[in-house]
Order: structure tokens, then sequence, then C-alpha cells
């Protein structure tokens, strides 16, 4: 990425870019967006927008970066404790990841697209993953002391799971013109939600108090 400002001014501008920049990739995808329309959006002229960011995939990476910090802090759960009751936890991470899915779901696709088109936005995607991925294994481990399901790393089952979150969340929301079915974001999370907590805490019965969807 291009080197951020030190001037309040600057930071300001870049930010005024990055937002303008996100709502055309919003708009138009990743494919078909172009600097020029960054620069009509931000009423800016293309030599200013130049100076802040190289290219198309220079300013995409930024506001991917920024979504991915604001999607991996709305993923930890701030309210539950793991330890005593994973499924509320769970359900509170989980519906934190798909409300902010949703809200963003026109950058989302335009992710996925430029995933398709550009390696660098394939590792992107597989780095966000990866920390994920890496918090909740830690976190198993720790808290838990759970290493394995079913005699394979507790990892891969994560790396399932974390699967079906990402996939769905795309069904239901990136894709929703070609969803035929509407699905709120808490039916969404409680689906999940117990679907992750089968996958590791299978020997909590359905019904007690550790599954129940109140907060």
């Amino acid at each position: 990425m291009s080197a951020k400002p030190t001037t309040d001014k600057g930071r300001r501008t870049r930010e005024h870019l990055v937002n303008s920049g996100r709502a055309v990739f919003a708009r138009v995808g990743y494919v078909d967006a172009r600097m020029s329309d960054v620069a009509t959006e931000a009423d800016i002229s293309m030599g200013g927008l130049y100076r802040y960011f190289k290219n198309k995939e220079d300013l995409f990476a930024q506001v991917i970066s920024d979504l991915h910090e604001k999607l991996y802090e709305a993923s930890a759960s701030h309210r539950q404790d793991f330890a005593t009751n994973p499924y509320r936890t769970l359900l509170e991470s989980n519906r934190g990841y798909l409300t902010l899915y949703q809200e963003n779901r026109d950058v989302m696709r335009a992710f996925i697209q430029a995933a398709h088109v550009e390696e660098r936005f394939q590792d992107i995607w597989w780095d966000m993953r990866v920390r994920h991925i890496d918090r909740f294994v830690k976190a198993l481990a720790a808290v838990h002391g759970i290493t394995e399901v079913d005699g394979a790393d507790a990892r891969v089952a994560t790396e399932a799971m974390a699967c079906m979150v990402e996939q769905s969340a795309y069904v239901w929301y990136a894709q929703e013109r070609r969803h035929k079915t509407e699905v709120d974001v808490d039916s969404a999370a409680r689906i999940v939600a117990r679907a992750w907590h089968q996958t590791f805490f299978a020997g909590t019965a359905p019904g007690t108090d550790t599954l129940s969807d109140r907060d």
C-alpha cells in the first residue's frame, strides 16, 4: 500500500478517498471500478487521488484491510464466558460477524470478485481466514483443552466451520438477489452457532441452558 500521510489534513483526505473508493467498489464491483470513478465520487483530481493511492488495487486493499479489522473485532465475544457457556459465546461471535457482513455485503461481493482475478487479493483473503481460525483454535485449546475432533486436528474442523460461515454469508447476503429466501441475521447466527457447538461440544444436549439463545 502507499505510504500513509503524516499530517491531519492528509489523513482526513486519505480517509475520504478510502470511503469514496468503498462506495464505488460497492456500487459497481471490483472489476468494473475505475480510478476516475473514485476521483469523481471524492470530488478530487486524478493527480490528487494518485498522490495517495498508486492504483485501484492499492485503494481496494486498504478498503478491505479496514473492513477486515472491523470483522475481526465484531466476531470477538466480549460479553460471554467461553469457559462456562461456549454456545452463547459462539452465538455472539457469529452474530457479530454476520451482522457486519450483511451491512458490507456489496464490498464483500466485490472482494470475492477481486480474489478471483488478482492473486494479491487471494493472499489477503487467505490471511484473513487464517487470523480468525488461529484465534479460535488457540482459545479452544487454552480454555477447553480441545485439540482434536473425531481423531483429526481441531484446526481442520475449525477450517470446515469457518468455510461454512463464510460461504453461507456470501450466499445469504452477498448474493441476496439470487437467494430466494430472506435469512435474518439472528436466525443465521443461531443456525451456524449450533453447528459450531455440535462440532466441538457434542456432549452438551440440546435444550440445556448452554444452548439457550437468550443474552
